[in-house]
Order: C-alpha cells, then structure tokens, then sequence
C-alpha cells in the first residue's frame, strides 16, 4: 500500500460474502432487479417458514450478491453481459443495443 493511501481493509466492499438482503437490495441497479430479487427471497423465506430449512434463502442471497457485485461496475457489467449475450447466441452484439435487449439475450 502507497503511503497516505486509503486502507482498503478498513473499508471493505459492501458486497463481500456475508452482504445482508438490504444492502444488495441498495446495490441492484435496476428496479427490475429490486424486485425480482425482493419476490425470490420472499418465497425463499416461505419455503423456509414451511420446510424448516433455510438452506434455500442463502442460495437467494448469494446469487443475488453476485449479480450486485457485477452490477457495481457497470462498465464491467456491460462487458460480462455482452460477452454472455454472445455465447449464447454465436454472435456479437451491437454496441448500441440497450442493455436489457442484451441481458435478455444473455438470460441474465
């Protein structure tokens, strides 16, 4: 670390393993996100009232931290989401092409 550098151990990413559903719910970009988010960990939670296992909503939060994380760069994102769109479908995207065209080419 450079001197007068700011420790970044001191203040982690938000989004580090162990991220609460409030804090990935704040770092979602988009609302669609909020909400899908919001409606799988609220049946997670259900199944969990139900079969006493909670095993379900962990796996909830997990997957959505990772996307938040993603989403935390959104230049990164982009490029994931492009990359992803372009697997999936054997071609490149346009560089104009809205974002959610391309998620939803990526399935993502």
């Amino acid at each position: 670390m450079t001197p007068g550098a700011p420790d970044d151990r001191a203040h982690p990413h938000p989004l580090l393993p162990g991220a609460t559903p409030a804090t990935i719910h704040t770092w979602l970009a988009t609302a669609e996100d909020r909400a899908g988010f919001v409606a799988e960990y609220d049946d997670a939670l259900e199944r969990a009232r139900r079969e006493l296992d909670i095993s379900g909503v962990h796996e909830v939060i997990e997957r959505w931290r990772r996307v938040a994380l993603l989403q935390s760069d959104p230049a990164g994102f982009r490029h994931v989401v492009r990359y992803a769109a372009e697997l999936a479908t054997g071609a490149a995207s346009p560089d104009d092409e809205p974002l959610e065209v391309t998620r939803r080419k990526a399935g993502i």
